[in-house]
């Protein structure tokens, strides 16, 4: 994971309970106090950030690790000793703000505390230091506050601080982690073997509370065995505005791909829902269902191959359909024919409630 998240260790009530778990974890940094040097052994991987309060014990903090310290003095100091440093401030009002980004770019680090819910104070940090080399970290105490400060302004703050004595959210914080690291799937290029026109039936739009790329789109297909990379609408429409939000993704009964390795079908999704927004490279992204949208349509059924694995998509039997071509180029689904290759994933049949299973299962 691209993000900085440290764990708050200073004020521990369980230490001994709670540190040998965190060690276990994805946490890749570690806050202590100076007084905390001795008795905590973290693993290598982990950075360490020591919070000093006297210049005095400069001297016995390990040249690896980060200073922190609320004295500029103190990280001035530490600076001129090649030490990397940490800043804080406490945001209660404009002019902390104001105040934190000034301090804050003198330093390697700065970890802010806001004072009030709002991430208003964020954004405008995240503003005035995005040019800085500065790494921005936000004190948080659970794992949606870590996942809200990821998101503000897009690219978000640069870590957290996560400051909480509850086993349950350092394991959340940890889940959040590895959902970021599942950021892959393979993509291949099956060929298509027929394409027909089936007639009237329900398909859905799927539309998130996500802006998606014009090489973005989801996994569609109607077996669990995979199914093609479906199109979102951000390509040239004659006719109509660009949905830039939306996949128009297939007939009803049809497995959308979500995190986790899960399926859905498509009818079960709902506002709030989860699905996978996958690009042309494979790489994928979380998104939030904001509403399906089904109507009754003309479809098209795209029966595809792959090394002996038969999958198949069916869409709405419409030019306006875009699905990508086994290069990423986009295809309309209207002009698809045998012999095309197209973007697919495929994988190992048998699900049962979307929970991939080993078992013995054949779908047509």
């Amino acid at each position: 994971m691209s993000k900085m998240i440290c764990f708050d260790a200073r004020s521990l009530k369980d230490e001994e309970i709670i540190m040998p778990k965190v060690y276990n974890l994805r946490y890749r940094c570690i806050m202590i106090g100076f007084d905390m040097l001795k008795r905590i052994t973290p693993p290598g991987r982990m950075k360490i950030i020591v919070e000093l309060n006297d210049e005095a014990n400069l001297g016995d903090v390990p040249d690896t690790a980060i200073v922190f310290s609320k004295k500029t003095e103190i990280l001035y100091k530490a600076k001129e000793r090649g030490y990397k440093t940490a800043a804080f401030a406490k945001v209660s009002n404009y002019e902390g703000m104001d105040e934190a980004w000034k301090t804050g770019e003198k330093f390697d680090y700065l970890v802010v505390e806001l004072v009030d819910e709002t991430n208003i104070p964020l954004e405008l940090l995240i503003a005035r230091l995005q040019s800085k080399d500065t790494v921005l970290l936000k004190v948080v105490n659970n794992c949606q506050d870590a996942e809200i400060a990821f998101g503000v302004m897009e690219s978000g703050s640069d870590g957290v601080v996560l400051r909480t004595d509850d086993l349950q959210e350092i394991m959340e914080v940890d889940k959040l982690m590895e959902k970021e690291e599942i950021g892959k799937i393979e993509l291949v290029k099956a060929k298509v073997i027929d394409v027909q026109h089936i007639g009237m039936g329900y398909r859905a739009c799927i539309d998130t509370t996500n802006l998606l790329g014009t090489n973005e789109g989801m996994i569609v297909g109607s077996t669990s065995n995979g199914g093609l990379l479906v199109s979102s609408e951000t390509h040239f429409l004659p006719y109509m505005e660009l949905r830039p939000f939306r996949v128009n993704a297939g007939a009803v009964h049809s497995y959308v791909w979500m995190p986790d390795g899960m399926t859905g079908y498509i009818t079960e999704l709902k506002a709030g829902s989860k699905v996978l927004c996958v690009d042309t490279e494979g790489n994928t992204r979380e998104v939030s269902v904001g509403r399906v949208k089904i109507e009754m349509r003309p479809l098209l059924k795209i029966e595809s191959e792959f090394n002996g694995i038969r999958i198949n998509t069916i869409v709405q039997d419409d030019w306006h359909i875009r699905i990508f071509g086994g290069n990423g180029e986009v295809r309309n689904a209207s002009t698809i024919k045998a012999g095309d290759e197209m973007m697919a994933y495929v994988c190992n049949g048998g699900r049962h409630v979307g929970i991939k299973i080993d078992e013995r299962l054949e779908e047509r």
